[in-house]
């Protein structure tokens, strides 16, 4: 006996829904985008409304003793996300056979800080809302606080990520290098959806901070240690502002990274002009870099059930046997 078309018409609608939902928890589960990834802004209303008082008030004291920390802060979210989503992987120690650390690979070793910050706020978060505000939501909140303290654009920042409990060393092997050409970073960029404006906003972050003399261009002055800090941006290195791309106009980039946006051979036709324009107006590269921002947080979050909050951004829980 045929189905009536009324029978027919709620299974499809049911089929319909359940594919639908489906989708949206895979989607919650590890995605791109906002609204897919299952973040919100208003994340923590309920759950811990102080939670971004009390990160702002964590790094404006360690800011007082080590002026690099907001910079120090936006590199860990950069060096977490890019790695297998932005799931605060990068903020594990050692636990082998288990987990294997990330802050050991050659772009993190000895380079990478803040870490002592981030225990310095989990700690303070736990006091505040015990069990509710994820590492890898710290990085995103940090991330923020720290731009715009140091004089930089404010966003509203998507929140309701999940701890990952695992690290990925071989992909960490891989993050973005200061010796890169152009197309390697623009490669890399795109592998994580993010396209040529991303690239030269996110490289923006250069314009605070300190690095590594080994790693600039002009390299170490005769008798220097290799790990002697040299100001990123020697005009304003301590703000946040677009400074940065007129270094880059004046061929006074201190990374090969951030030079080759505008003399690689391919740079005419994709970097060099968008550089030209964040050189030319603060508020465009503010705008694009408070959107970037976003878009790089938004990289595989873990959601809903996925991973976990972490009572010690270090250590996976220990899981009840």
């Amino acid at each position: 006996m045929a189905a009536s078309p009324c029978f027919s018409l709620a299974a499809r609608c049911s089929l319909l829904l359940t594919a639908a939902l489906v989708l949206a928890l895979s989607h919650g589960a590890h995605g791109y985008g906002g609204a897919s990834a299952g973040l919100s802004s208003s994340f923590y209303d309920d759950s811990c409304p102080s939670a971004r008082d009390i990160v702002r008030r964590v790094i404006q004291n360690a800011r007082v003793a080590d002026p690099r920390i907001p910079a120090s802060l936006i590199r860990l979210h950069f060096h977490d996300c890019f790695v297998q989503g932005c799931d605060g992987s990068l903020l594990l120690d050692n636990d082998l056979p288990a987990i294997q650390t990330e802050k050991e690979v050659p772009a993190n070793d000895r380079s990478a800080h803040g870490f002592d910050v981030v225990d310095s706020i989990k700690h303070a978060l736990e006091n505040a809302c015990p069990g509710i505000v994820s590492c890898a939501d710290i990085l995103a909140l940090a991330s923020e606080i720290s731009v715009e303290l140091a004089g930089g654009p404010r966003w509203s920042v998507p929140l309701g990520r999940r701890d990952g409990t695992t690290t990925n060393v071989e992909s960490a092997n891989n993050l973005p290098s200061p010796f890169d050409s152009l197309q390697t970073l623009q490669e890399k960029f795109r592998n994580l959806a993010l396209d040529d404006t991303d690239l030269v906003a996110l490289q923006g972050a250069h314009t605070f901070g300190r690095a590594q003399c080994q790693f600039t261009q002009q390299n170490c002055s005769a008798g220097q240690d290799g790990e002697t800090l040299v100001n990123l941006d020697t005009v304003t290195p301590d703000v946040f502002d677009n400074k940065y791309y007129g270094n880059l106009l004046h061929g006074r980039a201190p990374l090969p990274s951030d030079q080759v946006m505008l003399s690689d051979p391919v740079a005419a036709a994709t970097t060099a002009p968008i550089v030209h324009r964040f050189s030319g107006s603060q508020k465009d590269f503010f705008k694009n870099f408070a959107a970037s921002m976003v878009k790089m947080g938004n990289i595989s979050p873990l959601t809903g059930r996925a991973g976990e909050i972490r009572n010690n951004c270090r250590r996976v829980n220990k899981k009840p046997y």
